[in-house]
């Protein structure tokens, strides 16, 4: 881009039980020997590789609205002093202020603004839009809740432009169907996100290559500016790979 503004790549660290698993489709599987089972290990990895902010799935959290992964999340965020983003389980502002107290920067909510929305609002009120972020997790254009478990029978689109009306200036994009099969993004509802809101978006699911990524790249003056990949960085996908770890100054916003 002649700006030189570069689409933000962001490794995704998804915790259950303790330990760093695969995801695919939406269902977490334990995949200790290929890439470790330690999440505060992988995250200073990702912190010495140069990345510039890394996202965490708690699953006990999003499935069970379980804390026992708390004190790694904490210890993840001690460890290392780049940004952290955090999704799973935050049903009440209390959920939320103990991991904001743990030291997480940003929360994307998924199920609260759905099954709670009066009190989501008043999350969003006490945080704002910096703070507090949208995760769409969909399927077959319906929005999925609970950890990707539970068909809400609600249009992404309805959902989305209601999100916006409330005042939320950034979605996270994943089509479960592509998440962690390494069968390339659907990058189409990613840009249609961002077109009915105008929001920043973050695409999630699905990258295998750097290709894929200047697609993705292409679209940042529709504000498609950063991008969560989890098993092919992992599986070390990605030859080239200083061109994505240039991150813009202020992309945290």
């Amino acid at each position: 881009m002649s700006t030189g503004v570069k689409l933000l790549v962001i490794p995704s660290i998804d915790i259950k039980n303790g330990k760093t698993v695969r995801v695919v489709k939406g269902i977490p599987e334990l995949d200790c020997k290929e890439y470790g089972d330690d999440p505060v290990e992988m995250a200073r990895i990702w912190r010495a590789e140069n990345f510039k902010l890394i996202h965490i799935v708690d699953f006990d959290g999003a499935h069970e609205r379980s804390k026992k992964n708390y004190p790694i999340i904490e210890k993840i965020c001690r460890s290392i002093i780049i940004p952290v983003e955090f999704a799973g389980g935050i049903r009440t502002i209390e959920d939320a202020d103990e991991i904001f107290e743990a030291g997480v920067t940003r929360l994307a909510i998924n199920t609260m603004a759905v099954e709670n929305r009066k009190e989501f609002i008043k999350l969003f009120e006490k945080y704002g839009p910096t703070k507090i972020c949208i995760s769409l997790d969909i399927k077959d254009e319906e929005l999925l809740t609970c950890g990707r478990s539970v068909r809400t029978g609600i249009s992404y689109i309805d959902f989305t432009k209601e999100m916006v009306d409330i005042g939320i200036t950034r979605f996270l994009v994943c089509d479960i169907s592509r998440n962690g099969t390494l069968q390339g993004p659907n990058i189409e509802l990613s840009k249609h996100v961002a077109e009915i809101t105008g929001a920043k978006i973050t695409h999630s699911g699905g990258v295998r290559n750097k290709d894929e990524l200047m697609d993705l790249q292409n679209l940042l003056p529709l504000g498609v500016d950063s991008v969560i990949i989890g098993r092919a960085l992992y599986e070390n996908r990605f030859p080239c790979q200083k061109l994505w770890r240039v991150a813009e100054s202020g992309i945290f916003n």
